[in-house]
């Protein structure tokens, strides 16, 4: 099955979309990768889910990449004895140490390590921003703070502390759990939550090695200062809005996810965008029209993949959220606009290909494309690393990758223009060539007589040696 799009669709599976017919159409509607939510549901809910994916993939006959989303350090409050308070504008409330229920004149913060680093004149946003704490002072036992507005507070609502990075890991013991089982599983992508400093993402690598790839989320400002660095260790990176929108004033959030994709472009990194994005769809069948300009704009602005979460994991119209998506992204790739902005991206915006090898055969790779008028654009890759760099250059043509690797077919399938495929190990340059054609024919992007450019890397196997590219015209087969 072919898209018709080079975008791709992040669908989180959930309540509403368990079972296999479920799945199965969310990925005829579009859906190319499927992430499973860890700080949700069971072990067995997700093992359940992934064998019902595997089916899908054998019977679709394309590979379909897995995201294992770990919940990371979420940081809450303590319970109350009445379950819930009422705060109200310049009232003095305490968060301590003491486990005992709070009321309306404090409550515990079971997290040691924020004492260390609160200090007077910082922000603490409680329950995603709704009521908002500024720091008087911290003594290392209790954070005394004055109520800047008025909301109630109930048991264990979540804590953001936007002003300070967080002495805490990357990945709390629930996490490492979820991430032995996921590898286990055999998933594709590992997400993980709240990155801050690129150490987070080297401590993660060090379990993860090269089982799974790694996207980290950006949803802490504490994040951008160190961005290029956390973007060149990471494997994809997502903005993840909702918590970033809650540390940061609303205002900032476009122009900082348009940074973040700036950069991600420049290091040839795949970027997803997330959180909200047709979030009205979760009752209603139809979204809003803001929201389809927020997955359009994201789109122009070069986005490799739009995600959408509880639309599609607990929402009452699943399929249709996919298929909206689906429609929008086509209708925007078919926007000459679109094709101009992808050329101003590529020369401006990327500053060019990057002084290596790879970049330099993939540049030419999409300049003979399109004065050739190639159909497609096929790379020969053992790690994928020729199809990323091939993706990083926005071809007009479609990329066919064809690997001998299931596992880089599938992590793939996450990247824009990616059409992935797997085909037997070739040892020269002329199964290449015939791999090649043979592929792009069968799966519909060439016919007889048509021009296809292919990249690979020789000595064929070797990960990152993209060094060939040769033009072939499809024969009879």
């Amino acid at each position: 099955m072919r898209r018709q799009r080079k975008a791709k669709i992040v669908a989180t599976l959930g309540p509403a979309s368990a079972d296999q017919s479920t799945i199965q159409a969310l990925f005829e509607a579009g859906a190319d990768v499927f992430r499973f939510n860890f700080s949700h549901g069971s072990h067995a809910d997700h093992q359940q889910r992934y064998d019902i994916v595997r089916a899908v993939e054998k019977a679709v006959g394309r590979p379909i990449a897995i995201l294992a989303d770990l919940q990371g350090p979420k940081l809450r409050i303590g319970q109350f004895a009445d379950g819930k308070i009422e705060l109200h504008a310049g009232q003095e409330f305490t968060l301590d140490r003491d486990p005992t229920p709070g009321n309306s004149q404090r409550v515990c913060l079971p997290h040691a390590e924020l004492f260390e680093v609160i200090a007077g004149g910082q922000a603490l946003l409680l329950d995603d921003g709704k009521v908002r704490l500024e720091v008087q002072s911290c003594d290392g036992q209790s954070i005394r703070t004055r109520v800047v507005n008025s909301g109630t507070l109930s048991d264990r609502k979540g804590v953001n502390v936007p002003d300070a990075v967080l002495p805490i890991p990357a990945l709390t013991e629930k996490d490492k759990r979820d991430l032995k089982f996921a590898l286990e599983l055999g998933v594709d992508w590992i997400a993980l939550s709240f990155v801050q400093r690129p150490e987070d993402v080297l401590e993660a690598r060090a379990l993860i090695g090269d089982r799974a790839s790694i996207l980290s989320k950006l949803e802490k400002p504490a994040a951008l200062e160190q961005l290029d660095a956390i973007v060149q260790v990471s494997d994809a990176i997502m903005v993840a809005r909702g918590d970033l929108g809650v540390e940061l004033p609303p205002e900032r959030v476009p122009g900082v996810q348009k940074r973040i994709l700036r950069v991600c472009r420049q290091h040839g990194k795949p970027i997803v965008i997330a959180t909200q994005m047709l979030e009205s769809m979760i009752t209603s069948p139809v979204p809003t029209r803001a929201e389809a300009s927020d997955v359009a704009s994201a789109i122009y602005d070069g986005a490799d993949a739009v995600m959408l979460s509880a639309e599609s994991a607990s929402g009452a119209y699943p399929l249709p959220a996919v298929s909206i998506m689906d429609r929008i992204i086509t209708e925007v790739e078919r926007d000459p606009l679109y094709l101009n902005m992808l050329d101003a991206q590529h020369y401006e915006r990327n500053g060019g290909p990057l002084p290596n090898r790879g970049d330099a055969i993939c540049s030419a790779l999409r300049d003979v494309t399109r004065i050739i008028g190639a159909k497609v654009t096929v790379t020969y890759t053992s790690s994928g690393h020729t199809s990323l760099r091939a993706a990083r250059e926005r071809p007009m043509a479609p990329i066919l990758s064809i690997t001998p690797k299931l596992a880089t077919a599938r992590r793939l399938a996450l990247v824009w223009g990616v059409h992935s495929t797997i085909s037997e190990q070739v040892h020269n340059e002329s199964e290449m060539v015939t791999a090649a054609c043979q592929t792009a024919f069968k799966e519909g992007f060439a016919k007889v007589g048509d021009q296809i450019a292919i990249t690979a890397g020789m000595p064929f196997g070797q990960p990152g040696s993209t060094n060939l590219l040769r033009l072939a015209e499809i024969w009879a087969q």
